[in-house]
């Protein structure tokens, strides 16, 4: 390695530098959350329109959103900084964010829709071109596991923040997610700051020139990606079920609504205190290895959750630590992995950054509504409502909760193993 090799990788190893890249995390975890918890209650209690309409906008707005993915992934590509292409989206997501969630009173269907558009690409063009960013950064393994944990401990704490601020700032929910969007505002312009003056800077990289559908199917015609790709899905949708149905369980099986901010709290804030110890643990017996142990964990605190019944609190808080540190796993490891896969396959012909990530952030949210769309239509199906005491409906959403997931989560574990015994990726992907 030249000297000026071995001045960028002191660079990249730079705590201070790994934390200002973290920091815009922050900001994207913090917008997230109101689109996909706040806006249908705002838009159907607070405006009037129907669950029918804002449902049907919803849907419409993540499938269109989900699609554009890999295109701005692909033209993310196509530019030498992934910063400056960054920067682009931020406009688009603080307007959108502010006129989405303090809707003029007559605001509509229309209004709703548009925004949600505004907020999601620019949402997009941001979170693609960042987590590209951060794949290109680093010259070892262990430190594009640094990079990626420090962006997701930041994630989890703007999670944290969108979840509680809203009943902080005003009586009325309104009020306070119109609030909410003026904070997020300065929010988001210190944090890309930060992250865009203070942050590591990657090896000059060749922009592609590669048509649309060859960009697009370059990724996806990349086998050790797919197979990725398809590890990261199946786990994902594991991940969301539970997801989806907590608020459920909670209330209904265990009869502890009341408690169920503080579960929340629980589960993200041992997400964000996890990530360091995934860092050594994946540094000590490497990240698939680290991945399994997390899903075998996983696994056993859901099998755990299926035996709880009415009045397990305390059983129940414990549960929310463990599957929260289950989750820094899944939140470090496989961005970090893929980020592996990609230098060792950088070259002539091979995916771009950008591409990969269109694609990831393309299955992360279809894993979403993927989620949504089997657990709540199973759950009717098996004769569960919201707020019944039925037995038969109660036991048909622990075992959707719980056990659903384990069986997702075991199909995740074969397909590493498959990915480990085909590929090799303990010797590549360390």
């Amino acid at each position: 390695m030249d000297s000026a090799a071995s001045a960028s990788a002191a660079r990249m190893l730079d705590r201070s530098g790994v934390l200002a890249y973290g920091v815009l995390g922050l900001p994207l975890a913090f917008a997230a959350l109101p689109i996909y918890v706040h806006v249908p209650r705002l838009y159907a209690d607070g405006l009037g329109l129907s669950l029918t309409v804002v449902g049907a906008v919803l849907l419409f707005a993540r499938v269109l959103d989900a699609l554009t993915d890999p295109l701005i992934g692909w033209f993310a590509d196509r530019f030498t900084s992934r910063r400056l292409s960054l920067v682009m989206g931020l406009p688009l997501l603080a307007a959108g964010m502010v006129a989405l969630l303090s809707p003029p009173a007559h605001a509509g269907a229309m209004w709703l829709a548009v925004q949600v558009f505004i907020v999601t690409l620019g949402y997009s063009v941001v979170s693609i071109n960042y987590y590209a960013w951060g794949a290109e950064l680093g010259h070892q393994p262990q430190e594009r596991t640094r990079v990626v944990a420090s962006r997701e401990q930041f994630a989890l704490v703007g999670v944290v923040l969108a979840a509680a601020l809203p009943s902080l700032l005003a009586d009325d929910m309104s009020t306070g997610l119109a609030r909410l969007a003026w904070i997020f505002v300065p929010i988001l312009v210190l944090a890309a700051g930060i992250t865009l003056l203070a942050g590591p800077v990657p090896d000059q990289r060749r922009p592609t020139s590669a048509a649309m559908w060859q960009g697009l199917r370059g990724a996806i015609g990349h086998r050790p990606f797919v197979l990725l790709l398809l590890v990261f899905a199946a786990n994902g949708i594991a991940s969301a079920i539970p997801a989806t149905t907590v608020l459920f369980f909670v209330a209904d099986v265990l009869g502890a609504e009341a408690w169920s901010g503080g579960f929340l709290v629980l589960y993200f804030v041992a997400g964000a205190a996890s990530l360091p110890l995934w860092v050594r643990i994946s540094g000590r017996i490497g990240k698939l290895r680290a991945w399994m142990v997390s899903m075998l964990l996983a696994m056993l605190v859901f099998v755990w959750a299926w035996t709880l019944a009415a009045g397990d609190v305390w059983a129940f808080g414990l549960i929310c630590v463990l599957s929260g540190a289950a989750l820094g796993a899944d939140l470090a490891l496989p961005p970090s992995m893929l980020a592996d896969m990609l230098a060792r396959d950088a070259g002539a012909g091979k995916p771009g950054a950008g591409a990969c990530f269109g694609w990831w952030n393309f299955v992360t949210k279809a894993n979403l509504a993927l989620a949504a769309g089997l657990a709540l239509p199973l759950l009717g199906l098996l004769g569960y409502a919201p707020g019944t005491r039925d037995e038969a409906g109660l036991a048909a959403l622990a075992v959707v909760y719980a056990l659903v997931p384990v069986a997702l989560k075991t199909l995740a574990l074969v397909l590493l193993v498959s990915l480990r015994a085909r590929l090799d990726f303990e010797g590549a992907l360390q």
